[in-house]
């Protein structure tokens, strides 16, 4: 899409301070870190939101997932790390482009959901 915020940093249309990119996946540092280590793993592909996402996309979703590991151990997420799909007004999405936040650090994250 022309005017969607990611495909333009895909595209190099924005800068980003980016860490990996294949040919179908692109990874870049957050621009408002919530923690010492914060990223963004998107698809190239423009697929609007987790609620879009069609069986096509499979091999796509599972490279993304198996690559999360890998950069959240490169970028200094050694004793873990936060994987966050926001989806939807609800679920507090800000970019209509299907994007996983890779969030951590060194000391433990905040508690996301109180019970009570």
């Amino acid at each position: 899409m022309s005017t969607c915020l990611f495909c333009k940093i895909i595209k190099g249309e924005i800068p980003s301070s980016k860490i990996y990119e294949d040919d179908d996946i692109f990874v870049f540092n957050d621009i408002n870190p919530a923690a010492p280590v914060h990223f963004l793993i998107i698809p190239k592909l423009h697929i609007a939101t987790l609620t879009d996402v069609e069986d096509v996309n499979r091999d796509l979703l599972g490279n993304m997932l198996l690559l999360t590991p890998r950069l959240a151990e490169a970028q200094g997420c050694t004793n873990g790390f936060r994987t966050i799909v926001n989806t939807g007004h609800v679920g507090g999405q800000e970019v209509l482009h299907l994007h996983m936040h890779i969030i951590g650090g060194d000391e433990r994250l905040p508690v996301m959901i109180h019970h009570g």
